[in-house]
């Protein structure tokens, strides 16, 4: 990886796309830190040391927002509304005859669902600016906090309607930030985005790890949390890279004097086909009812099983609940992205075949049972890496500070991975040698 980037730096033009990538990233670090107008720094930053240990009912969309949303700064939705609407997009297709009609026009139709992604990427982000806004001044965004109802002091409506928009436009900045690193950079600029976010809310909690230790000092944890990533690490490399590999052979005809066709390739079937959108799902899904039950009044009897069983991350329901939702979504995502009839019509279409199954319907069945199969290792895959955090870690004190679960770990190491492909890649590309000399 690193021999890849050393490289890179030495020729010009991938020079070039690299600084510009950087130079993007500097820019997006910088706008999480400028404080929406209308907030009380100090306050927040009082509000944050009191509530270090727990992040709540928040603590996905701090992730992802590279710890802004908490310092509720002009970055603090960051790219959670581009990823969701996204997602609803990609579900829309396969229900809007129009949208699935789209996306099969190619470049003119996908650029049609883009701009549609971005219009629902600023109604999403208003929807969620004005929950923020609304939570920071009822005080809920930091429970723990005893001046945490101080955050916003003027509750004007001028002041609130000036915050919302700060937070959408910022919004808006950083899809265009993560367009122009797709454009002009190295790499899908959304991904990158998540990927610096992530990793910049790593050194912290690793440092908090240690801290909050009392084995040598906070050494032993601060060793156990570094051994359990890297063995993560490792892992989910291992399984990300894993593929079933499914032959394709392509018949020969004859147009003219000429054998066209005859060639062997094959169908890549990833293990984890639905990468890490079943976790989101999974996590985004249990938040809803904690979140209702945080802004409903009274003490009855539904809110206080909620509080009980679906607020604490290591609660067995929560636990149990949650495995099941990432195998059901992992199903699910697969269902809707892989169509093993259209993959069979359009191998029937030009000829292929998979050798000793029928072209068509039997080929489509075939495709469909493999696919189940190694969709259940994936999905199993998911909810184990997803729940080490609050398993495993709970022996050696680390708790929900762990820097390298669930969510973080799977985003950090795919766009790692996808990052240095594109760029071994291009380098690929540029060091052929011609005829010539």
């Amino acid at each position: 990886m690193f021999m890849a980037f050393a490289h890179a730096f030495k020729t010009p033009d991938l020079r070039k796309k690299l600084l510009f990538t950087l130079g993007i990233i500097v820019v997006y670090r910088l706008g999480t830190h400028i404080p929406v107008p209308g907030v009380d720094y100090r306050t927040v930053q009082q509000c944050l040391d009191q509530t270090a240990d727990s992040q709540g009912l928040f603590g996905l969309v701090n992730l992802f927002s590279g710890g802004a949303l908490l310092q509720i700064t002009v970055f603090a939705l960051g790219i959670l509304p581009y990823i969701t609407a996204s997602i609803i997009l990609q579900l829309l297709t396969v229900v809007i005859p129009r949208l699935e009609a789209l996306k099969k026009e190619g470049q003119a139709g996908t650029a049609k669902i883009t701009q549609y992604t971005r219009y629902l990427t600023v109604a999403l982000a208003v929807l969620q600016a004005t929950g923020l806004v609304a939570t920071a001044r009822s005080g809920a965004l930091f429970s723990g906090c005893s001046v945490a109802s101080d955050i916003v002091p003027d509750r004007s409506t001028f002041t609130t309607v000036t915050m919302v928009i700060c937070m959408t436009a910022g919004t808006c900045v950083v899809m265009w930030l993560g367009e122009l690193i797709t454009d002009r950079g190295i790499g899908n600029g959304m991904s990158i985005l998540m990927f610096i976010s992530i990793a910049s809310t790593v050194p912290s909690a690793l440092w908090a790890v240690k801290k909050q230790g009392t084995l040598a000092g906070g050494w032993i944890e601060f060793g156990g949390v570094i051994l359990v990533s890297l063995a993560l690490v490792g892992l989910v490399v291992f399984v990300e890279q894993a593929q079933r590999r499914i032959p394709v052979q392509y018949a020969k005809r004859m147009i003219g004097r000429r054998s066209y066709g005859g060639t062997s390739t094959y169908i890549p079937l990833k293990l984890n086909q639905a990468g890490v959108i079943p976790v989101i799902f999974a996590s985004s899904l249990l938040y809803l009812p904690s979140l209702i039950a945080q802004f409903s009044s009274g003490n009855s009897a539904w809110k206080t099983w909620i509080v009980r069983n679906l607020t604490m991350g290591d609660h067995p329901v929560y636990i149990t609940a949650y495995f099941v939702l990432i195998v059901f979504f992992a199903f699910f995502y697969v269902a809707i992205t892989f169509n093993p009839d259209e993959v069979s019509d359009n191998m029937k279409r030009y000829g292929g075949f998979v050798p000793g199954i029928r072209a068509g319907r039997p080929t489509a069945d075939y495709l469909r049972y493999t696919l189940n199969r190694i969709t259940w290792p994936g999905a199993l895959y998911l909810g184990l890496i997803a729940l080490v955090p609050t398993i495993a870690l709970a022996a050696i004190g680390a708790g929900q500070n762990f820097p390298f679960g669930g969510t973080s770990i799977l985003i950090i190491v795919g766009v790692g991975l996808e990052t240095v492909r594109q760029i071994e890649g291009q380098l690929q590309q540029r060091s052929y040698e011609g005829f010539l000399r």
